[in-house]
Order: C-alpha cells, then sequence, then structure tokens
C-alpha cells in the first residue's frame, strides 16, 4: 500500500483556547467543510462530534483531546481539539508536543484570557508555529483590533493581520482579504453562502492601510518583499503568501484571521490558511533522539524509507477495541503484525491492528506512515511519553512533562463488589491521564487519588460509575500543603549501634539552610581530608531526601531546603552505607526542630469576570476567602478582577460565584505559587494533624 497524500501536503495541527472561545465549534465546521460529516454538530446541544465523552456533553465543554482526519485542497489535515479548561491542560501538554501546527483561537470579546496565555506559553516550550482566529465576530462587545494589541501586548507576539472584518457585532457581514484585497461577503444568517466581491468603498482605505502595516512588517523578514516595496513593485498575492509562511514556520509572526464560527463565518479561509501557513513534517526541524544503548544522538530523517519510530502521547480504554495508544509516526512506515521495540521499557510488542481515529469512532489501517497520527491497539506495558521504534535501529526521544496534582482527595468504595473493581479501575484510569494520581496513604489505609482540580477529579468519579460501573463515595478535596524552614541550623546525626557481630557507625555534621522559592532541595558536599569517605556522601544525600517527604509541623513534604555535609567521622568496620543514609536522616529531623519551620500554602492566580452591579459583593466575598487583589479593570463593559487566592479557600468557588451574580460571572483559576499560612490557620492544621496522629 501507497501514502495517499504526500509529506508535503500533510498538516499535522491542534486547536487550542481558552475555555469557550469557539475551538470545538471551530472544528465541527472544519469536519462539515471537508466532507468528514453530513451536519454540523452544536456544543451547546451535546451534538458535537468531538465532545464524545457523555461528561463533555452534559457539561457542553471539551474534557479529553480528540483526533479526527480531514481533507482540503488535496492536503491531509490531522485534527487535534483540545480542551480550554486549566483543569485538563494536560491534554494540551502532551498534544503539543507531536504537533507540528496550531490554531490558536481567542474569543473577539473576551482576548487574551488566562488559559491563552498558558496554552500559548505550551506552545512556545515545543516550537509550535501558531496562526490566530479571532473567533465571535458577532457577539456583542467583538472588537478585533483590540485582540490584536492584546495578542501583541500579552502574548509577545507578533501578529500580523491577513484578514480585517467588515462590520463587527450584529453588523458583521464578511471579511476583507488583505493578501488577494477582495472582500467576503456573507449573504444569509448562518454563513452558507457567501461571494467574492471587490472591497466596500467606504472600506477601502483602511484595508489599504493595514496591508500596508502587513507588507511591511514582512519586509523586515524577507528581502525580496523588502527590495519590491522600496521599489514600489507590484507584490503578488503568491509573494505574500510565501513569505508568510517562511515567517510563520520560522517563529517570527503568527498570520491572524477572523470569523465566527458558530454562524459558519470564516472557517473556509481558516483552512485555506492552514494549507498555506502552517508547516509540513518536511518544514520543522528533523525529530532529535538518543540510542538508548550508548547515549549517542541520533537524528531520524522524515521520510517513508527511513527506520520506524514514533511517540506515544495518549492512552485511551476503548469498550470496543481495548487499549488504544495514540503515536505519532515521526519516521518509517509501519503495518499490522510488525514488532516494534518501546525504548523506555525495553520490551517489545507486536501490532495488534492500526486505526485512523475520529473522536470515538475508528477505521482500520492496513499501514501508517512518516508524519501521521494513528491509534495502536496490541501495544504492551506502554505509557504517555514512551518512544517506539524500529527493535533494529533504536532511538529514545525525548519524553512529555507533566504538572503535579494540586487536589487531593480520598475515595472508597460503596460495596464490597465496589471494592473489588475499584483499584482496577483506577489504575485504568491513571494510565490514560498522568496528572492523576493514586496513592494508598500508609498511616489511614485510605486510597487517595489527586489531580488537577475540583472538575478534574469530579469526572474521574464519575466516568468510575458510568464506564466502569464503580460507585464510590469521596472525601472533601485535600489541599496539598508543604513545609520549610526560615533559619539555618547546623546539626549532628549520629547513627551508632553496637552489637555482638558487625554494628553500625554513621556520623555526620549538617547546615541546612532555608533556599530561595522553587529551588527544591540543594546538596552540597564540604568535607575536607576524606572524613567521609566518597561512597557514603550519596547515602546521605539519599536519606536527607527520604526524610524530606514528610515534615516535622504537620508531616507535609519539605521544599526549597539547602544541605552542606561540614564533617563528620566513619569507622572502618562498622560503618556502611545505611548507617550514613539514617545519620542524614536524623539530622535533617534535629534540623527541623530547630530551624523554625512553617506551613506553605498553594496560592492561585485567579481572574473573575464580572459587571459592575456585582463587583462589590464578589470582591466582598474573595475578601473574606483570604484573597489579595492585585487589580481590577475595564474591559468591554465588564471588570476583570485579578486576585492572589489560597486555594483551600477556593473549594466550591464556582457555585458561590453563580449564586451571587446569577450565573452572569466567569473565573479562572491557576496554581501560582506556594506562600506562608497564617498562624491561626495553621495552628488548626497542626492540631488536627497532631490529634489523628494520637488517635492512630
Amino acid at each position: 500500500m501507497s501514502r495517499q497524500v504526500s509529506l508535503k501536503n500533510t498538516r499535522n495541527i491542534g486547536i487550542t483556547a481558552h475555555i469557550d472561545a469557539g475551538k470545538t465549534t471551530t472544528t465541527e465546521r472544519i469536519l462539515y467543510y471537508t466532507g468528514k460529516t453530513y451536519k454540523i454538530g452544536e456544543v451547546h446541544d451535546g451534538a458535537a462530534v468531538m465532545d464524545w465523552m457523555i461528561q463533555e456533553q452534559e457539561r457542553g465543554i471539551t474534557i479529553t483531546s480528540a483526533a479526527t482526519t480531514c481533507y482540503w485542497k488535496d492536503h491531509k489535515i490531522n485534527i487535534i481539539d483540545t480542551p480550554g479548561h486549566v483543569d485538563f491542560t494536560v491534554e494540551v501538554e502532551r498534544s503539543l508536543r507531536v504537533l507540528d501546527g496550531m490554531i490558536a483561537i481567542f474569543c473577539a470579546v473576551g482576548g487574551v484570557e488566562p488559559q491563552s496565555e498558558t496554552v500559548w506559553r505550551q506552545a512556545v516550550k515545543y516550537n509550535v508555529p501558531r496562526i490566530a482566529f479571532i473567533n465571535k465576530m458577532d457577539r456583542n462587545g467583538a472588537d478585533f483590533f483590540y485582540v490584536l494589541d492584546m495578542i501583541r501586548d500579552r502574548l509577545n507576539a507578533n501578529p500580523l493581520a491577513v484578514q480585517i472584518p467588515i462590520g463587527k457585532e450584529d453588523n458583521f457581514q464578511g471579511i476583507i482579504d488583505l493578501i488577494s484585497m477582495r472582500s467576503i461577503i456573507y449573504k444569509d444568517e448562518m454563513g452558507i453562502k457567501f461571494e467574492y466581491e471587490d472591497i466596500p468603498e467606504e472600506l477601502k482605505s483602511e484595508a489599504f492601510k493595514y496591508r500596508q502595516e502587513l507588507i511591511e512588517n514582512i519586509a523586515n523578514y524577507n528581502d525580496g518583499i523588502l527590495n519590491k516595496y522600496v521599489e514600489n513593485e507590484e507584490i503578488s498575492p503568491e509573494e505574500l503568501k510565501n513569505a508568510l509562511r517562511d515567517i510563520t514556520v520560522s517563529l517570527k509572526g503568527i498570520p491572524v484571521l477572523c470569523g465566527a464560527s458558530f454562524k459558519n463565518k470564516g472557517v473556509q479561509p481558516l483552512l485555506d490558511a492552514v494549507v498555506d501557513y502552517l508547516p509540513s513534517p518536511l518544514d520543522v526541524s528533523i525529530p532529535e533522539g538518543e540510542n538508548p544503548e550508548n547515549g549517542d544522538t541520533v537524528l531520524r530523517e522524515v521520510n517513508d524509507n527511513a527506520p520506524f519510530s514514533g511517540l506515544v502521547f495518549k492512552i485511551m480504554s476503548d469498550p470496543f477495541v481495548g487499549r488504544l495508544s495514540y503515536i505519532r509516526i515521526y519516521s518509517g512506515s509501519i503495518t499490522n503484525g510488525v514488532q516494534v521495540l518501546n525504548t523506555n521499557s525495553g520490551m517489545k510488542s507486536r501490532i495488534g491492528k492500526l486505526l485512523e481515529m475520529h473522536a470515538n469512532s475508528r477505521e482500520e489501517l492496513k499501514e501508517a506512515f512518516a508524519g501521521d497520527i494513528v491509534a495502536i491497539v496490541g501495544l504492551k506495558n506502554i505509557k504517555t511519553g514512551n518512544t517506539v521504534c524500529d527493535p533494529n535501529k533504536p532511538v529514545r526521544y525525548e519524553s512529555i512533562t507533566f504538572p503535579e496534582p494540586v487536589i487531593f482527595i480520598a475515595i472508597e468504595p460503596k460495596t464490597k463488589t465496589d471494592q473489588e473493581k475499584l483499584s482496577i479501575s483506577l489504575s485504568r484510569l491513571a494510565e490514560e491521564d498522568p496528572t492523576f494520581r493514586v496513592e494508598t496513604d500508609p498511616e489511614t489505609g485510605q486510597t487517595i487519588i489527586s489531580g488537577m482540580g475540583e472538575l478534574h477529579l469530579e469526572v474521574i468519579v464519575d466516568r468510575l460509575l458510568r464506564e466502569f460501573g464503580v460507585g464510590a463515595n469521596v472525601g472533601k478535596p485535600q489541599v496539598s500543603y508543604r513545609e520549610t524552614i526560615t533559619r539555618e541550623a547546623q546539626v549532628e546525626g549520629k547513627y551508632i549501634r553496637q552489637s555482638g557481630g558487625r554494628g553500625q557507625y554513621g556520623h555526620v555534621v549538617i547546615r541546612f539552610e532555608p533556599n530561595e522559592y522553587g529551588k527544591g532541595f540543594e546538596f552540597e558536599d564540604k568535607t575536607k581530608g576524606g572524613v567521609i569517605p566518597a561512597e557514603y556522601i550519596k547515602p546521605i544525600e539519599a536519606g536527607i531526601e527520604e526524610a524530606m517527604q514528610s515534615g516535622e509541623v504537620a508531616g507535609y513534604p519539605v521544599v526549597d531546603l539547602k544541605a552542606i555535609l561540614l564533617d563528620g567521622s566513619y569507622h572502618e568496620v562498622d560503618s556502611s552505607e545505611m548507617a550514613f543514609r539514617i545519620a542524614g536522616s536524623k539530622a535533617f529531623r534535629e534540623a527541623m526542630k530547630r530551624a523554625n519551620p512553617i506551613l506553605l500554602e498553594p496560592i492561585m492566580d485567579v481572574e473573575i469576570t464580572v459587571s459592575d452591579e456585582y463587583m462589590g459583593e464578589v470582591i466582598g466575598d474573595l475578601n473574606s476567602r483570604r484573597a489579595r487583589v492585585s487589580s481590577v479593570d475595564m474591559r468591554n463593559n465588564n471588570r476583570i478582577i485579578k486576585v492572589n487566592a489560597p486555594l483551600s479557600e477556593m473549594f466550591g468557588y464556582a457555585t458561590d460565584l453563580r449564586s451571587r451574580t446569577q450565573g452572569r460571572a466567569t473565573f479562572t483559576m491557576q496554581f501560582k505559587k506556594y506562600e506562608p499560612i497564617p498562624g491561626r490557620i495553621a495552628d488548626e492544621i497542626i492540631n488536627r494533624y497532631r490529634g489523628s496522629s494520637i488517635a492512630v
């Protein structure tokens, strides 16, 4: 079987945005206009093809990234529609790791919102070329040029407007294409009928002004355009498109388009822009990995004849075909039945089936090629971020890093039958979602699940019941506190055990100091003259790190600490790695008593959008939650209140905010940093901890 669409005509793109900016609505229109679906599914009706999970349909939001493939103008476009809610940001992270391009969607009213900034940072991290689509031009308060300025200022980007709108809000009629200098006028309310026309007379001067700005910006990066511009020569649309493509692929600028996806306006030009400006797998840098056997750098050429290699970026349980491993193929080709090597685990597996996914439906393939995004059935012991490749030509690509969970809750089965199924179901969910963790508390014996937010864990519990048939009760979310020290302490740690046979001897002198916020644990060896043999230094560090998992204040992990090993002694016969490991641990315990340890709590960045009439009540409620207001701005007749608030005070805030504002206010929240807890609240946490310790 041969490739149907060339690599040059392949696009692997993600669609990202803040929640409710119109990602899934735009994707549904793309599927309709490319002929992938025969009717448009609406998010608000729970009928969107890409929001296939029942939890997504009920809530009207995207929870899991969904993959599909469509075709436009002889190009194959693999699309991943990603969530906009901060609780599911891992779905964006792992998708961008394997994509070549991205459509960043911005609401024409809200502009650059908090989650827009988060996904933008993720795209910068993975060097993903972007185009921007300013959506909802038909909404009250829509302002294309205001959002253009926000992209420039807030994202530190170089937006290149290739279109400007004709009208806005109720009067949004169409788009002026600044490349071809013609207008697209929509002839009906739903945007099904449109025609290319001359630019309206009253908008010609504005169109020429913005086209001039576009050409000047392009000329900064393209000598050919610069020369023609200086010589006042005609610049063809094709030349502008080629120059724009180079700028986009090299991450020097962002083409910006506009429209109203819900009214079907601007979607076909957006598809044209994907083809014209976003890169094919051949346009991005050659994937670089390492040889797992010797650590040497390995470069794999992006073509079908190179040795097979790919990265697994998502694991999913499918009720019909079992465990699916979503993979981006970087080089070579693959067929059913071949054996592949997982270079992270060293295990080999045989490919059961190759599937092209369309949300939750699938089509079986006989072969897949470089640049394809497919799902594989049959891979064993595979995890998100693992590399699979030709066993004879091993390579390991950089894996995917995931944020740590911020919310912990206890979960218990409702019945004895549920008890038997709970651990199996939880482990399957944890395989799918790397930010969902399952642990057993060694002291209480409780099963603790952790995730990125209330909604994240709510969806997990809902899936347990609906997909796995497991009933479960959950406790109130527990906040992930931390401990740290606030002053220096120099201590001795001794572990000496003398018995009839060989004893144990470890002796250390260590100075513990507070470390800068976010620097974590640092260890430094300043011993001289071999007072402690070199083979015992690492065990001392390991003993401290192990002890830091449970602090002295309330049993929480200790962070931002520096340990400097100054002195110590050893015994020729009795010293061992274990003795020095315990000595390091004992030194840490003693230092925690002397170094004035304190509790830290997670502080969240919260942004609330609310009208003036409710602002006083909202701020009053925030003050009662120990929130600190950092700014209050005006945006399109709404107040934007930005605060820093403790996570422990924000549980249930969504419900409270809705009830106080008749459902008209919205908020977003993301982790910012850890800060010391006020004394009274810290005392309550400590007393609870000591009370539970006594009870045990």
